[in-house]
């Protein structure tokens, strides 16, 4: 895993088309925004562990 520093309004880039930005922090909270193509799915994890445990349901039981 890599591990980055950012502050406010910074960001990182992941392949040419994919920006995160530090959008705010406040506490324990930060905000990110993320900019991505409408093709590449973005979650977060506990979403995107609700629909992979849907998709084995289904898988498992046609």
């Amino acid at each position: 895993m890599l591990v980055l520093s950012r502050k406010k309004n910074e960001s990182i880039v992941i392949n040419d088309d994919i920006t995160i930005v530090v959008v705010d922090i406040r506490g324990d909270k930060v905000r990110l925004g993320v900019d991505a193509p409408k093709e590449v799915p973005v979650h977060r994890q506990e979403v995107f562990n609700a629909i992979h445990r849907n998709e084995d349901a289904v898988t498992e039981n046609p």
